[in-house]
C-alpha cells in the first residue's frame, strides 16, 4: 500500500498544484497541501475497500467515490466551481490509475 501511496501522491500532487493554480483556486504551497491532504483521506480507505481481492468493478466504483470525495474535500477548501473541481478531480486520479496500471 505505501508504495502505491508514493506513486499516487507523486503523479496527483504536481497535476493538482497545476490545476488549482492555472484556476486561480489556490497558491502552489496550498495546492500542493490540498494534493497531499485529498490523497491521504482517500488513500486508505480505496485500499480497503478493494481488499483482499479486487476486481475491475470494484476498482472503478471504489475509483469514482475517490473522485467525488476529492472533489468534495476541495469544494471545502476552495468554495468555488463544483463541476471545475470534480473534473480536476476526475484527471487527476485518471492519469494515477493509469499509471499505477501501467506499472503492474
Amino acid at each position: 500500500m505505501i508504495p502505491a501511496l508514493l506513486l499516487t501522491l507523486a503523479v496527483e500532487v504536481p497535476l493538482y498544484v497545476l490545476a488549482l493554480t492555472a484556476l486561480r483556486l489556490a497558491t502552489p504551497a496550498r495546492a500542493a497541501l490540498l494534493g497531499v491532504a485529498v490523497n491521504l483521506l482517500t488513500h486508505p480507505v480505496l485500499w480497503w475497500l478493494l481488499a483482499p481481492r479486487p476486481s475491475a468493478g470494484r476498482l472503478w466504483g471504489a475509483e469514482a467515490a475517490v473522485v467525488v470525495v476529492e472533489a468534495a474535500v476541495l469544494l471545502l477548501a476552495c468554495r468555488r466551481d463544483p463541476a471545475l473541481l470534480l473534473v480536476t478531480s476526475l484527471g487527476a486520479n485518471a492519469v494515477s490509475v493509469l499509471m499505477g496500471l501501467l506499472l503492474l
